[in-house]
């Protein structure tokens, strides 16, 4: 048994080295990026993008994890609904113009200022407090209200959220947050006719999404013929070059070269092959076992939990970071079709970085209670 009122450290322990790694690999990334676009490199101090995802990123993510960690649990169940609305609207947000911010051809980011962030990545958070708290109250043991008021609503909300994702061309974020949702739904004394018709469901739903879109269906393509290396199958290509580079001990610090203009997107997308680069086989296995750790840790806290909604929140966050680390580091390995979705605690970007920091909050929040 976790000793309750204590945090689980080891679970801090394990989010507190994946950001390190992070921040070591993103460190380098980022010293190449401006040895690559910027004429003088020695009039910079401290790397652009580094500096910005430490300021806007780690810093402003850390202190809402300490005040959702010293938040009553209750508290948070009883805003999740508003939580939920409030990033619902950021999202749709998103297509107003003057608002919303075109990039690489998708609308997803909200532009307020000189800053933007993706509405998307909170969205992970709140669908599954929000979900968390709409399940621990609909315990029921009749069949014909688990299907109508809860199998039907489930499957509603889930089109809800999958509505505006897919109108922002955002397949992978869409996965991880209905993956994540039937996790979460399926620890909920769930028929397995249900989980059946949602796994056929959404089968299917994802098929007709790759099918419907050129671009996601030569992907697909070239995960199993190799592709045009010089086009769809450049990044995946380039991806494995990186890795297998690395060796077993991986080419040093710093010392990776796909991150010069090589490898698109080295800074978020792309990110993993670069660690694997640098940190070689041994320090790739040793972020990967860091990500288990952390989803034993959270998978004990649920089976620990006194409350239903406790557990199931950690349900949800522990299967989130694992579904989206699988994804992205499925993705570079050539497991998976290359996809845009972040390496959860390492990759560029404020909001994703943010939003897992918040989540790490309350499951150590939850695992003290």
């Amino acid at each position: 048994m976790m000793n309750k009122n204590k945090p689980d450290y080891i679970l801090l322990v394990a989010a507190g080295l994946i950001i390190l790694f992070g921040f070591v690999v993103f460190t380098s990334v980022s010293m190449a990026n401006i040895a690559t676009y910027s004429e003088d490199i020695t009039e910079l101090n401290l790397p652009y993008f580094l500096f910005r995802q430490f300021l806007f990123g780690l810093l402003p993510g850390i202190l809402i994890a300490y005040l959702l960690y010293k938040t009553p649990i209750e508290t948070i169940k009883k805003f999740s609904p508003a939580l939920l609305v409030i990033t619902l609207v950021a999202v749709a947000l998103v297509f107003v113009p003057g608002l919303g911010l075109t990039i690489r051809g998708a609308r997803r980011w909200l532009q307020l200022g000189s800053l933007s962030f993706q509405p998307s990545e909170l969205l992970k958070l709140t669908f599954v407090l929000y979900l968390a708290s709409w399940l621990s109250n609909r315990r029921t043991s009749k069949k014909e209200k688990v299907f109508s008021e809860t199998f039907i609503a489930f499957v509603i909300v889930c089109g809800l959220v999958s509505g505006l994702i897919l109108l922002q061309k955002d397949l992978s974020t869409l996965i991880v947050i209905i993956l994540t949702g039937f996790m979460m739904y399926a620890t909920y004394n769930t028929p397995i006719s249900h989980l059946v018709m949602m796994a056929v469901g959404g089968l299917v739903a994802l098929s007709s999404f790759i099918v419907m879109a050129p671009y996601r269906l030569e992907r697909v393509r070239s995960l199993f013929n190799g592709g045009d290396v010089q086009g769809a199958s450049y990044q995946a290509y380039q991806a494995l070059i990186a890795i297998g580079s690395g060796g077993i001990f991986g080419l040093g610090f710093g010392m990776g070269h796909q991150k010069y203009g090589f490898l698109p997107f080295a800074m978020s997308d792309s990110i993993f092959a670069i660690y694997a680069e640098e940190a070689g086989f041994i320090g790739s296995l040793i972020l990967i076992s860091l990500f288990l750790v952390f989803v034993w840790r959270g998978v004990k806290i649920a089976k620990e939990s006194r409350d239903p909604f406790f557990s199931l929140v950690a349900v949800g966050i522990s299967f989130w970071i694992f579904f989206q680390a699988f994804i992205h580091i499925g993705s570079m390995t050539g497991l998976l079709p290359i996809t845009g979705i972040p390496l959860p605690f390492v990759s560029h970007g404020r909001a994703h970085f943010i939003a897992e920091l918040a989540a790490l909050g309350v499951l150590l929040n939850i695992s003290k209670s």
